[in-house]
């Protein structure tokens, strides 16, 4: 029998649960999100419902999986339990230990199944350590060190209304589960927790991030060391496990294992026999992965192997098999006690009261103000002396600091009732909003079809401007002999890359809203946005691997379109406010400073980091992204594929130069045009690595 399968949230990590119940077997059925789940839903042959309550009532389910929000996993594992179905939640189980054991319980009495991914727990790398202990190797314990090292780029650029961010504990409720887990495997419950904290970060609206977080413990006579560090730096996830024969190296990030054992050797060959076995051993590690990436088309990568492992036990035990303690609801619940006694160590904080302040009513609404640009926007504005509206998908205020400036209203932008009542009283409507989809019909549904339904509000609002961000990567970048300004049309958009050809869709929506219905529409482009509060890994320059190391589009000779956070915010005000602009398209570059390698030479000048820099040839990118479609076309036999364009990665490397004559003639804008402090304030302000 086919497993037919929930989704209660369709956010991130519904696509990699999607992509382990196909493996599994099983089938997606149905699609639960507040938010609206058509794109998702529809990608996967599923029906998308508004709420858990209406996909339950609807019936035909046999197991659910809880993948929204930690703080409504229980009460959304509840609801299903009590609808008789098996479920699987995605971790944190809970955020207290009595909402686990609750959950627990429930299962119980309903004789139902419940579980927790606990990913990394089922890669194969971690499955061969436990195998190897079990034979005796490394023999018994004595330490046990385990690290999640990764950085967390919300923490530096956002977004700032994430769950995780949103309390100086949800982090660790968010990130400590792969570390508690690992160690309740391992060795057992913990105790003796300790925990110091390091590497503060005030994020804005005032509340106070850790970025290091360091915990000791027991478990029996293990030695525990658990470390998370989300700063920028180079990537290790791994376990560290000391035994009396050896030391086992678990890289989770990779599923990699490697053994450090004693040899027999006399003492001058002993050395060189230990380095020999360990690199045969990451030799060994190394060819075993990419093999199996190459044989299954890139669709075993460690991340996703842990995923399909975590839900096919689930599966195999709702069709009656054993499910593994490891992703049982007893191992939930105990890490659940491990994490809650390390919360409890957290300091608490206050947010510094705010003076209020007469600003009168809101007149300017922004959508999209809680992510890079519209955080920059909102405060320009309310450094200016006005109140502002910010529609957000949740209540989450970045804005504390700011006090009665700015009012956060929470509202999904597929509702019309919510943004008929965000845009009561507005004159003048930012729509920085953005998708981030992987399929045209997607796109086509929660980009271009939401852009409509916001202008539309606009209309019927009676709003005397309405501001649209696009991009510029919508231009046909390829040539240098050709410069781009706003009267360069877009041309063929057919093949061009999905975001691009979405916001070039947009645009001529709205424009045709201006011609036809008189939306008053301003179109901004921003280019390459820099400074505090962005991300200094941007891929408008290349492809990173880590913080570390990035492949440049092209040579990285050419002049970039590089614009400071703090220009477009200021561009964008003006945009609101210069009369007879209507129907109007900005490219808001700033002045022709920097190269791709000016870029990290000047990071290299400014903070003594070296960045290891390649650069890319374009033409092998395009040639890697036709195989690529070739394959999946023919050998995965996939559908509704876009044909690789030259043009579209010549355009990544925006060998065009961009001018920005428009916006300084109509708008009065003056961009930063000195470039030592153009760098300083791109890449020299304190804090661009998290510390």
């Amino acid at each position: 029998m086919v497993i037919r399968v929930g989704f209660v949230g369709a956010g991130y990590i519904a696509q990699w649960h999607a992509e382990a119940l196909a493996a599994a077997g099983a089938r997606l059925v149905a699609v639960a999100d507040p938010a609206g789940a058509e794109g998702f839903a529809a990608a996967w042959g599923a029906v998308a419902y508004r709420s858990i309550d209406k996909m339950l009532a609807a019936g035909g389910l046999d197991a659910v999986h809880v993948l929204t929000p930690p703080h409504l996993h229980c009460a959304h594992a509840l609801k299903a339990l009590d609808a008789g179905l098996h479920v699987l939640v995605e971790k944190p189980f809970a955020v207290t230990r009595a909402e686990a054991e609750a959950m627990v319980l429930a299962a119980g009495r309903a004789g139902k199944v419940i579980a927790v991914n606990h990913n990394f727990l089922a890669l194969p790398a971690y499955q061969r350590l436990k195998r190897a202990l079990a034979e005796g190797v490394p023999g018994g314990i004595d330490s046990v060190d385990i690290r999640w090292r990764f950085p967390l780029s919300p923490l530096r650029s956002g977004p700032f209304g994430l769950w995780m961010l949103r309390e100086p504990a949800n982090l660790l409720l968010e990130l400590g589960p792969h570390l508690f887990a690992f160690a309740h495997d391992l060795v057992g419950p913990l105790t003796e927790i300790d925990l110091r904290l390091s590497k503060p970060v005030t994020l804005p609206g005032g509340r106070v991030q850790y970025q290091g977080w360091h915990m000791r413990a027991k478990a029996g006579a293990v030695d525990v060391v658990l470390n998370l560090s989300l700063v920028e730096g180079a990537e290790d996830r791994s376990v560290e496990v000391r035994g009396v024969t050896a030391v086992a190296r678990l890289d989770y990030g990779n599923d990699l294992l490697v053994m450090d054992r004693p040899n027999a050797s006399d003492i001058v060959v002993n050395p060189l026999r230990a380095q020999v076995s360990l690199a045969g051993q990451h030799l060994r590690e190394g060819l075993r992965n990419a093999a199996r990436q190459g044989l299954s088309l890139n669709r075993k990568s460690p991340y996703g192997l842990g995923f399909r492992g975590a839900v096919s036990a689930f599966h195999r035990a709702v069709a009656g098999g054993v499910l593994p303690p490891a992703f049982s609801g007893d191992s939930a619940v105990a890490v659940m006690a491990g994490i809650e006694a390390a919360v409890a160590l957290v300091p608490m904080q206050a947010v510094a009261a705010v003076e209020p302040r007469d600003l009168g009513p809101a007149r300017v609404l922004v959508i999209g103000g809680t992510g890079f640009i519209g955080r920059a926007l909102t405060r320009a504005l309310v450094d200016q002396g006005r109140r502002v509206r910010v529609l957000s998908r949740g209540r989450a205020n970045p804005f504390a600091d700011l006090g009665d400036g700015v009012e956060v209203v929470a509202g999904s932008l597929s509702d019309p009732v919510a943004l008929q009542a965000a845009m009561a009283g507005i004159s003048v409507v930012y729509h920085l909003a953005k998708a981030e989809e992987t399929s045209w019909e997607s796109y086509l549904h929660n980009d271009v079809a939401v852009v409509e339904r916001v202008a539309e509000a606009a209309l019927a609002a009676g709003v005397a401007r309405f501001v649209y961000t696009g991009t510029i990567a919508s231009y046909d970048a390829s040539d240098a002999a050709v410069p781009i300004t706003e009267a360069t049309p877009f041309g063929p958009m057919e093949n061009r890359n999905l975001y691009a050809r979405s916001k070039a869709l947009c645009e001529a929506r709205l424009q045709e809203m201006h011609r036809l219905r008189g939306l008053p529409l301003v179109i901004a482009r921003p280019g390459i946005v820099l400074g505090e509060g962005g991300p200094f890994q941007h891929w408008g320059i290349g492809r990173w691997h880590g913080a570390g190391a990035v492949r440049i589009w092209g040579a990285g000779r050419n002049l970039l379109p590089f614009v400071l956070i703090d220009d477009v915010a200021d561009g964008l005000v003006r945009m609101g406010e210069v009369a007879g602009i209507e129907g109007q398209s900005f490219n808001l570059v700033g002045e022709p400073l920097l190269t791709a390698q000016g870029y990290f030479a000047a990071i290299r000048r400014l903070t003594g980091v070296q960045i290891r820099v390649a650069r890319g040839n374009l033409v092998v990118f395009y040639l890697v992204d036709v195989g690529k479609y070739l394959l999946k076309r023919f050998a995965l036999r996939k559908t509704g594929l876009r044909k690789p364009l030259l043009v579209d990665w010549k355009s990544r490397a925006h060998l065009s130069a961009f001018r920005n004559d428009k916006a300084k003639a109509a708008l009065g804008w003056q961009p930063e045009a000195d470039r030592a402090a153009f760098e300083a304030r791109a890449v020299g302000y304190p804090g661009l690595f998290g510390f």
